[in-house]
């Protein structure tokens, strides 16, 4: 919530947004760098990248907008759970668009497979 909060912030540098997305994305996103089927290794991947990426994104925001949001933060958490149904939609509509997009390709391909076969 204080990294989002931050990024969210008109003095947290463009570059700490950028990487705090990144972080953002390949945490929540279910295709990893490292597959979780592979032992130990597909869950370290997790356990490493994503930690390291909220440090270092941390660390590139102004130390005095990170005590504001830290402060911002605990208030909201503390009046409820934070929702946003635009960010689940946004997250729908993006894997909707990829799904949508893996399957023209492949009714594409097929296609041309079946016109060069007969």
């Amino acid at each position: 919530m204080t990294l989002y909060l931050a990024c969210r912030d008109r003095q947290t540098p463009w570059y700490a947004k950028a990487l705090a997305a990144v972080v953002a994305a390949y945490a929540f996103s279910p295709i990893d760098l490292i597959p979780d089927f592979i032992p130990f290794l597909g869950q370290l991947d997790d356990l490493v990248i994503v930690p390291l990426g909220i440090a270092l994104a941390y660390g590139m925001v102004p130390k005095d907008v990170l005590a504001r949001c830290r402060k911002e933060a605990s208030r909201r958490l503390a009046a409820g759970t934070p929702e946003s149904r635009l960010a689940a939609a946004a997250v729908v509509l993006l894997w909707a668009a990829v799904l949508g997009l893996v399957t023209w390709r492949v009714i594409a391909a097929l296609a041309r497979r079946g016109a060069a076969g007969g």
